[in-house]
């Protein structure tokens, strides 16, 4: 095996490995500036405690990663529990040419990765499905993020592709945050080595085309990124309030479901993962945007979801509704114990995470469906948001609050009214200051703007999202649309015009 996929990254060894070598120096070159200096201080001051302090800062990960069993994340989904899962994983491993043993586990992201594990003293693979994306995929879009999965490690398996995107990775993390000394240095080395990326990607692509059918991965690549952006927009929102008032939500995923099938939601979902797209000024995505990818697949004028083989024995189909878990509830629970428990709710992908401080029986289980809609709609903070923007102008009342802060946009001195807001802004990029500005600037008039036009007699359009209004005369309005066009365009007539009618609306009532 040569380690491509036909139009896959054609980068020859020498660049590869020193492009990996820059960018594992740069990501590790401040921590182990900082263990020499401590070291060097120890031995200067004949303090060797100190000079022994960084062995004694790796000796738990040497010890965890060498003796340590490897904990797997999820739970294990065996044949004989799920056999249509099964049988579907196994049809892909076997269209895609991937003969490794294959562990399956559920996890509760939206997710879909594969890795390699020790079992027995011997090598396997485990492949995590998240549960959101087998609850909502139909069965022949999850065969294709499947069959994407499984290229990567059948095609791109070796060391060099591995070390070169485990790089790209630990520079990428190591950008995040306040402090950033060495982004001058890692930013060229990300976007030299994104193209690399992309190229695989794109390649998996396409060979889950070939199995699968070029609309079927067109759709699930669509559709994932809308799930991914809506569970961290909403469920991960849901979860983190109730755990904060000592809650889990037994029916999340049912919820979430419901969510999704409002187009409002997946609108936003859509408008949310583009703009986060459009924030990756250090090319550290790994994944080409949305738009890109689908424009690579191939176009057939046979491509559908219900494909039958074409005759050349490598199109698969399963049909548009999603696959039944025969253990749904029990899988469901988990995942949701599981996501509540975990340590930030960031952990639960971490080989052993999900065992933070929390325990199931810590929480007391409600259903999220039987509690107010008021509390759950996006965005949940609106409380807050709005006594930011009052702080910020110096306004006590909403109303006052937010003339001020239209007065600031045409002015064209709002983005200081956001870093009043948003001190962080600060700490981010020169390139998307003003871009992030200008979004909390528009979320904060929003949660201000929200309960003036409740008040007078607007109401909610959707169930799952706060800044969509239906006024009295059944005229639809997303608030968030007509606050980020006015901030960006330095014209606030238009919400003027939402101010005067609320209180027009407001009077006619009384």
């Amino acid at each position: 095996m040569d380690g491509r996929i036909s139009g896959g990254p054609q980068v020859s060894a020498v660049r590869a490995w020193s492009s990996t070598a820059a960018m594992a120096a740069v990501a590790w070159l401040p921590l182990i500036g900082f263990f020499v200096l401590i070291a060097a201080v120890g031995l200067i001051w004949g303090v060797w405690q100190a000079a022994a302090l960084p062995m004694l800062w790796l000796l738990p990960a040497l010890y965890t990663r060498g003796v340590l069993p490897e904990a797997l994340p999820g739970r294990a989904v065996r044949p004989d529990d799920e056999p249509e899962l099964a049988a579907l994983v196994r049809d892909m491993a076997e269209r895609t040419g991937f003969g490794a043993p294959l562990l399956v586990r559920i996890v509760p992201e939206p997710a879909v990765l594969t890795y390699r594990v020790r079992i027995g003293g011997g090598r396997a693979y485990t492949l995590l499905l998240g549960l959101p994306l087998v609850r909502a995929l139909p069965a022949t879009q999850l065969a294709a993020v499947i069959a994407h999965e499984l290229a990567h490690e059948r095609h791109f398996d070796d060391r060099r592709t591995r070390a070169l995107l485990a790089a790209r990775v630990a520079l990428a993390e190591r950008l995040e945050g306040r402090l950033r000394p060495l982004a001058p240095l890692a930013a060229p080395l990300l976007r030299a080595t994104q193209p690399w990326s992309w190229q695989e990607e794109l390649a998996a692509d396409a060979e889950a085309a070939r199995v699968v059918g070029g609309a079927a991965v067109r759709k699930a690549v669509e559709r994932v990124a809308v799930i991914e952006s809506a569970f961290d927009g909403l469920a991960r929102d849901w979860v983190e309030d109730l755990v904060e008032d000592g809650m889990y939500p037994v029916d999340l995923y049912e919820a979430f479901d419901l969510a999704l099938q409002d187009p409002l939601v997946r609108d936003r979902a859509a408008r949310e993962d583009a703009e986060e797209e459009a924030l990756d000024v250090y090319a550290t995505a790994t994944h080409p945007p949305t738009a890109v990818r689908t424009a690579a697949l191939p176009h057939t004028g046979s491509d559908t979801d219900t494909d039958t083989d074409t005759g050349t024995g490598t199109r698969a189909a399963y049909g548009s509704a999603p696959l039944v878990l025969r253990d749904a509830e029990v899988a469901a629970e988990w995942c949701v114990q599981r996501l509540a428990c975990a340590d930030g709710l960031g952990g639960t992908l971490q080989a052993g995470g999900g065992d933070g401080a929390l325990r199931p029986e810590d929480l007391k289980p409600v259903r999220l469906l039987q509690l107010d809609p008021d509390r759950f709609r996006l965005p949940g903070d609106g409380g807050p948001r709005a006594e930011a923007l009052a702080a910020a102008t110096g306004q006590p009342s909403p109303t006052g609050a937010l003339r001020a802060a239209l007065d600031a946009v045409a002015d064209g001195d709002w983005y200081g009214l956001a870093r009043r807001m948003r001190p962080q802004l600060r700490w981010l990029p020169a390139a998307v200051r003003r871009t992030v500005g200008s979004q909390v600037l528009a979320g904060a008039m929003g949660a201000a703007l929200t309960p003036l036009l409740l008040e007078a007699g607007w109401s909610c359009t959707s169930r799952w999202i706060g800044t969509v209004l239906t006024a009295p005369d059944g005229t639809v309005v997303d608030l968030y649309e007509v606050l980020i066009t006015a901030v960006d365009g330095g014209d606030p007539a238009p919400v003027h015009a939402l101010l005067e009618k609320a209180g027009t609306d407001k009077a006619e009532r009384a």
